[in-house]
């Protein structure tokens, strides 16, 4: 079998497919000999020594020549392999080459045991005495072919066990011809990036196995779906009886019709027949009758609609095992409807190989271009965003061109985009139902980047359906969803494709566009007041001249009666007040709205989301307002904010954001009773003195009231809050308890008390059985003001309570999903820890800093999946060998310790034992004289202001810290006299 296809680097070929390794005395005559003859007759090239080789006790380098230049390699392990020190000199060859070249190795385990080979026992520990016998003077050469036996051993093979010879070999041969087409290379130096796309596509393909498979491949337009099929298809045909590609289906099925399509189909695969039939129906037949009895491969190109799957698919019962049909498609749920084995999905091209692709197109087999032109081809790279057909089609459209030419065209791309492009990006839009195409042109032109939800809920309350909606351009790869399942993403040509379709609609008139968001077009329709009632949506922003204020007057949006959607991202002025917003507007985001009232007139009857942050109201709106589309309110930062409205009109809010409106004092109880409120997020609202006496917000996940610090006290629950998970009372000083009944609330993940007046953590804290996050910083129990009477050092008293001002903390075995504890500024001494926090099996983050340990508390040993903690300026006198040596036993996932500002001489050596460490923080140790020798895993060192330091260790025995590791050495002024000390700072460049 040649090897047809490549990376896209130059790689040379290889002359053999298969190097055969085998012991001839054993099967050269049997097995050997008709595994080669299959191997041969399938079209893998094989390699087979020649037995007039095997003369002389030195092997022929030829054989070392053949193994070089040969794919992969293929050892039939016989009961007398070992025997051979010629077989086994291969052996160590083939190993070799697979170390340090990537050389395939497939062991067959003809009639032995792997376990025999791998513990060298029974015939092999006979066989490697005679070897050592004959040769004692070369003591390596054994030890090699000793390693190189075990190691092949240990690799997966296959097994003869009882099985017929025949079958065997039949199934060796599927399975290395499938491991082939993975490692063959690309030899088109065009196809840049293939080659991992290749890889991931043929485990989905899994062409050894006996089973009828359906693999589709699904990306936007121009992302190399056909390419990457044909590429495939061209590599795997030799491995199949019959084939057939079937490219532009959706084209040729418009033009044509199915029928033409099913007579193609089967005219590829026999060549020399003639197909005469009529209808889809006697299509059917034919096709399941011809091909049950044929293993194919068959390539769908473009395949835009199911009945192209019916009609040239069918059923799987339609193909022999072992058959393949790839189906290429923009249509994710057209191929997840019809159940077929996996999907692949393309991904745009890396940086590197984007501007790679686009040189061999530009520069011809030049990749590097002329220094003129590299800046220019990066701003075409950066506007084709990873696409290779926008690569390829700008590339080539620009070869030969000079310079003057290049910059021409680059600013007319800013104008008008490549109609080529843009033609086959459409044809997924062309497709949509009309609710679905205002879903993406409202996405192309506002909400690209937005937060999924958010946008969900706007374009709801616009009465697009955009659960099905979104669902449906994700599936047809015209938008995607962030990793994180939190942000609506659109490839820059596709949001670009989006807009050239809105304004086709009115070229010259802007003004008579439904969407509006180039700066220009709307400075011109606000400054000329040519808006229309088309207007829907419209973005003002003038951030190309952000020294200018944008003014606005009273009727500025008077005509717009229509508008769904207005974002106001400039800085702006208006007249004293608006005089109309549209009844119509769903989504409302002005950023520093300039105003002290919203427009007495406006009727926000479908508003969604009420988005104003750093505004300058002082009160939305006098008296009630029907809001019973309102889901989100965005306040944030409006520091003229004294009063909210009343929420009883909108019952369905879900959002309420007035963080950091520092003149609010209170807000309209009519908050406490929201049922669908999710988020309630009040943070340093510095001010505000109370909320309603008791909140029954029966669907709060979230509650911030973190910096409140004027907040007298929290409210009393009304039912479970059930769905409570987040609860920030971080520098609410004047709160001094919580009501008890929030321990139904069962849900809480993060609880944060930290710098409030709270003397004790609640007792029902250990019944959280989900909390994650606890913080208690800062929360210095009863008469906490007098700390500064009290002595620098505590001395632990063994027994009893060490220090009576510390609060006392509750039981905590009970938290056993507890992955963070911050107890930092707690007054706590070694005594006030909990013995059973060894019961927090989950915690990976502790910080006891700001504490008075003279020693680590021993309860800390054992917290055996803690990564991080913190025991910076505990008053740490000593820091003895079995302090660490009782973490270095326990703590073997500690990854970061921070011990700043304590007051220990030196670190015991004991700290290498510590195998996991990456950061050590050691700052402002004012007392430390000396470091041990520093760890192998180790990336950051910190030793800022440590004024007494003079002794590090030597350089020779810094045991790889690692190329990127860090030592931070700020004001350590007596390093500066040891001469290893300067070594090891020089050798490890990155010093702050």
């Amino acid at each position: 079998m040649s090897s047809l296809l490549s990376t896209s680097s130059s790689i040379s070929r290889k002359k053999y497919d298969v190097f055969l390794s085998f012991r001839g005395e054993d099967t050269r005559k049997n097995f050997t000999d008709h595994l080669y003859d299959a191997l041969n007759r399938t079209g893998i090239v094989t390699f087979r020594d020649d037995p007039k080789l095997e003369t002389g006790e030195e092997i022929a380098p030829e054989l070392f020549n053949a193994i070089q230049q040969s794919w992969c390699s293929v050892i039939v392990f016989s009961e007398t392999y070992a025997f051979s020190g010629w077989c086994l000199e291969e052996l160590a060859e083939i190993v070799k080459q697979k170390n340090d070249k990537g050389h395939k190795v497939f062991p067959i385990f003809y009639h032995v045991d792997p376990s025999d080979l791998r513990k060298q026992k029974e015939k092999v520990e006979e066989a490697f005495a005679k070897h050592e016998e004959r040769y004692k003077e070369d003591k390596d050469k054994i030890q090699k072919w000793r390693n190189a036996l075990t190691e092949v051993a240990n690799i997966k093979g296959w097994h003869l066990n009882n099985r017929h010879e025949s079958e065997f070999i039949r199934d060796v041969v599927k399975k290395i011809s499938a491991k082939l087409c993975q490692t063959y290379p690309v030899v088109h130096d065009e196809l840049v990036g293939i080659s991992l796309h290749l890889e991931e596509l043929y485990s989905k393909i899994n062409i050894g196995e006996d089973d009828v498979r359906i693999i589709g491949i699904c990306g936007m337009g121009g992302i190399g779906k056909t390419t990457l099929a044909r590429v495939a298809y061209t590599q795997m045909l030799a491995h199949f009886q019959g084939k057939c590609f079937l490219a532009d289906i959706r084209e040729v099925s418009n033009k044509h019709g199915l029928v033409s399509l099913q007579k193609q189909l089967l005219s590829q695969i026999f060549p020399d027949e003639c197909f005469n039939f009529f209808n889809v129906h006697d299509g059917n037949a034919i096709i399941s009758h011809r091909l049950s009895g044929k293993k194919v491969l068959v390539v769908l190109d473009d395949v835009d609609n199911i009945q192209h799957l019916k009609c040239l698919v069918g059923r799987r019962d339609w193909f022999n095992l072992g058959s393949r049909i790839i189906v290429t498609t923009r249509d994710e749920h057209l191929l997840r409807s019809y159940r077929i084995n996996d999907v692949y999905k393309p991904t745009t091209l890396n940086p590197n190989d984007a501007i790679r692709l686009f040189n061999l197109k530009a520069f011809g087999g030049d990749t590097t271009p002329k220094v003129d032109f590299i800046e220019l081809s990066e701003h075409v790279v950066h506007y084709a965003d990873g696409l290779p057909l926008a690569l390829e089609v700008l590339g080539s459209f620009l070869c030969g061109r000079d310079i003057v030419q290049w910059r021409s065209a680059i600013e007319r791309l800013k104008q008008d985009s490549n109609k080529e492009i843009l033609d086959t990006l459409r044809i997924s839009f062309d497709g949509l139902e009309e609710r679905e195409k205002n879903i993406f042109l409202d996405i192309a032109c506002f909400f690209n980047g937005e937060k999924k939800d958010l946008v969900i809920k706007v374009l709801d309350g616009c009465g697009f359906f955009p659960d099905i909606g979104v669902d449906v351009l994700i599936k047809k790869s015209l938008i995607k969803v962030s990793n994180d399942n939190q942000y609506l993403r659109m490839h820059a040509l596709l949001q670009e494709m989006g807009r050239k379709i809105v304004e086709e609609k009115c070229v010259d008139k802007p003004g008579k566009r439904c969407r509006l968001w180039k700066e220009r077009d709307v400075h011109h329709v606000l400054t000329k007041n040519t808006a229309t009632e088309v207007v829907e949506s419209m973005i003002i922003d003038n951030k190309w001249k952000s020294s200018k204020i944008f003014n606005l007057s009273a009727d500025t949006f008077s005509k717009m009666k229509n508008l769904r959607l207005l974002k106001v991202f400039c800085v702006s002025n208006c007249d004293d007040h608006l005089k109309y917003l549209s009844t119509e507007l769903r989504l409302l985001d002005w950023t520093g709205y300039p105003l002290k009232f919203l427009p007495s007139n406006f009727h926000p009857d479908n508003l969604v989301a009420l988005l104003l942050p750093y505004s300058h109201i002082e009160q939305l709106w006098k008296g009630d307002r029907p809001l019973f589309k309102l889901k989100m309110i965005n306040l944030k930062g409006s520091q003229n904010l004294i009063k909210t409205p009343d929420f009883t009109t909108a019952p369905k809010l879900e959002a309420l954001i007035i963080g950091g409106c520092t003149r609010l004092v209170d807000v309209h109880p009519s908050i406490g009773v929201l049922k669908s409120l999710k988020l309630l997020n009040f943070r340093d609202c510095k001010s505000l003195r109370s909320l309603p006496t008791k909140i029954g917000m029966e669907s709060l996940e979230t509650l911030i009231l973190s910096g409140c610090s004027n907040l007298e006290r929290f409210p009393d629950i009304d039912g479970k809050m059930e769905h409570l998970k987040t609860l920030h009372l971080s520098g609410c000083f004047k709160v001094e308890y919580l009501p008890e009944n929030l321990q139904q609330a069962e849900s809480l993940e993060e609880l944060d008390l930290s710098e409030t007046s709270i003397k004790e953590p609640p007792s029902f804290i250990s019944q959280l059985k989900n909390l994650k996050v606890l913080s208690f910083s800062g929360c210095k129990g009863p008469s906490y003001k007098s700390r500064s009477n009290l002595p620098f050092l505590f001395k632990v008293i063994q027994g009893r309570r060490t220090n009576p001002i510390a609060p006392m903390l509750p039981l905590l075995s009970g938290l056993s999903s507890l992955r963070k504890l911050n107890l930092r500024d707690c007054n706590l001494c070694k005594g006030d820890i909990p013995r059973d926090i060894s019961g927090l099996s989950s915690l990976i983050h502790l910080d006891l800093s700001g504490n008075n340990f003279i020693s680590i508390p021993a309860s800390l040993t054992q917290l055996s999946k803690l990564s991080f903690l913190d025991l910076s300026n505990c008053n740490m006198c000593t820091l003895g060998e079995a302090d660490i040596h009782g973490l270095s036993s326990f703590l073997s996932s500690l990854s970061y310790l921070y011990l700043r500002g304590n007051y220990f001489i030196t670190i015991p050596l004991a700290l290498t034992q510590l195998s996991r460490l990456k950061l050590l923080g050691l700052s402002n140790c004012k007392m430390l004289k000396s470091l041990p020798e520093l760890l192998t895993s180790i990336a950051d060192l910190r030793i800022d202001d440590c004024s007494s330091l003079e002794v590090v260790a030597s350089p020779s025995k810094v045991r790889n810290l690692e190329d990127r590791g860090i030592i931070r050495a700020i004001n350590c002024f007596k390093l500066a006299e040891n001469i290893n000390a300067l070594t090891l700072l020089k050798k490890y460049r990155k010093v702050d």
